[in-house]
C-alpha cells in the first residue's frame, strides 16, 4: 500500500544525542576527546583574560578542527555550514540544535590562539597517555618515516631572492599569469616562494616532480600502529633523520624505554646508525644496495628474527601517512608557515589516533 506523506512539524523537542545511534564510533571518540579537554582546561582558563567579552570556547575550536580532520572538512567556512543542519556535528560539539553557529572568519582567527600555549601537541600527548593507561602501546619497539607535504603555494610564486633579476619574462597580468622557466636554474638557494617563504622545493624521488612542500615525520609504535610523535619542518633532504633522532630522544623523556626502531633505506647512513646506537637502541634499518655507497646494517643485525619483523611492520606507518593525506587533509596544505602546518600536523595525528583508538577499545 502507498504510504501518505506527512507534513513536517513547526516545533520538536530533540536532543542531538538522541539522532545519532549507540555504536556510532563519534560517541567513544567524544568521551576521550572530552576527557582530554578537560584536563587541560587549566591551560584554558589562562590563555584568555577574565574580562571583556566572551569569545568561542577553546573546547569548541579544538573539536571543530577534529571535525574537520575526521570529515574532510575543507575549510572553516564549509565547517559553519554544516554545523546549521548537521545534527552529528552538533552533538559533537556540544551546541544546542536551535543553538547559533560560528562566524567563519571568527572561528579561524580565534584558533590560532591555540599557537600560543602549543594546546595542539598537549592534547595529542594527552590522547597519547589515554592509550598508554589502556595499555594500547608498546615502550620498547619503533618505526620512524618521514614524508612531504604540498604547501599551499604555486610554483609561479617561487621566484629569485635578489630584486634586481628579472621575474620570469613579461608579466601579462592577471591573478594567474603566464611564465617561462624555460631555461632557468632554480634552487632553494637563489629563490624562494614569495607566498610561502618557508616552503622549499622538493621532490619525493628521481623521476618525480619538485613541488613546493614541508617534510612532516612520524614516530610509530610496533604493538597496535599509534602515533607517538610528530615533527614538521623544511624540506632539505636532511629533516628526516634530524627529526628521527629528536622524537627518539623524546622517547626517553616521556617514560619509554625504546630498544629498537625501524626504518626504510633513506636512514642507512653512517651518522644516523651511529647516533641511534649511541642512545642504545638498535636501528632495525632497511640496509642499502651494494651500489650506493655500502650499507651500514650487517649480519650482526639482520641475522635475528626480530629485525625482520620490524620490516615487515614498519610498513604501517604508511597507512597513517595516507589517512592523514587523504582524510586528515594534508595531500595539500590549506595553511601558511610551518607553526600552523605543526598545528595541523597534530591535529590529524590526534585524530587518526582516536579513530585507531575506537576500533581497539570496541568490545570484541
Amino acid at each position: 500500500m502507498r504510504g501518505e506523506s506527512e507534513q513536517q512539524l513547526g516545533f520538536s523537542i530533540v536532543r542531538p544525542d538522541q539522532l545519532i545511534p549507540e555504536d556510532h564510533p563519534i560517541r567513544t571518540i567524544k568521551r576521550l576527546a572530552d576527557a582530554e579537554l578537560k584536563r587541560l582546561s587549566p591551560v584554558f582558563d589562562q590563555m584568555y583574560s577574565r574580562m571583556g567579552r566572551p569569545s568561542i570556547p577553546p573546547e569548541h575550536l579544538l573539536k571543530g578542527c577534529l571535525l574537520m580532520c575526521l570529515y574532510s572538512i575543507r575549510s572553516e567556512r564549509q565547517l559553519c555550514e554544516r554545523l546549521r543542519y548537521d545534527m552529528l556535528f552538533r552533538y559533537f560539539l556540544d551546541l544546542q540544535v536551535d543553538g547559533p553557529t560560528f562566524d567563519p572568519s571568527g572561528f579561524a582567527h580565534n584558533r590560532d590562539r591555540l599557537l600560543q600555549a602549543d594546546v595542539a601537541r598537549l592534547f595529542f600527548e594527552g590522547i597519547l597517555r589515554q592509550a598508554k593507561q589502556a595499555q594500547l602501546i608498546s615502550k620498547e619497539h619503533f618505526t620512524v618515516d618521514g614524508t612531504l607535504i604540498e604547501a599551499w603555494a604555486s610554483l609561479k610564486s617561487f621566484k629569485p631572492k635578489s630584486k634586481d633579476k628579472d621575474d620570469n619574462g613579461p608579466y601579462d597580468g592577471g591573478s594567474n599569469p603566464t611564465l617561462d622557466f624555460r631555461g632557468e636554474k632554480r634552487s632553494n638557494e637563489t629563490h624562494e616562494s614569495t607566498t610561502d617563504p618557508e616552503a622549499k622545493l622538493a621532490r619525493k624521488g628521481d623521476g618525480k616532480s619538485a613541488v613546493l612542500s614541508y617534510s612532516a615525520h612520524l614516530l610509530m609504535e610496533n604493538r597496535n600502529g599509534l602515533c607517538v610523535d610528530v615533527g614538521v619542518g623544511a624540506a632539505d633532504g636532511f629533516a628526516e633523520r634530524q627529526h628521527a633522532l629528536r622524537m627518539l630522544r623524546r622517547l626517553r623523556r616521556r617514560g619509554f624505554k625504546p630498544r629498537t626502531v625501524g626504518a626504510d633505506k633513506g636512514y642507512d647512513t653512517k651518522d644516523f646508525v651511529g647516533a641511534v646506537r649511541a642512545l642504545s637502541i638498535t636501528p632495525h634499518i632497511a640496509p642499502k644496495d651494494q651500489i650506493r655507497g655500502g650499507p651500514q646494517i650487517d649480519r650482526r643485525t639482520t641475522r635475528h628474527p626480530g629485525f625482520w619483523v620490524s620490516q615487515r611492520v614498519r610498513k604501517r606507518i604508511e597507512e597513517i601517512f595516507g589517512w592523514m593525506k587523504v582524510v586528515g587533509g594534508l595531500r595539500k596544505l590549506r595553511y601558511r608557515g610551518t607553526p600552523k602546518v605543526r598545528l595541523w600536523t597534530y591535529f590529524s595525528a590526534s585524530a587518526y589516533n582516536l579513530v585507531r583508538m575506537t576500533r581497539l577499545l570496541a568490545p570484541t
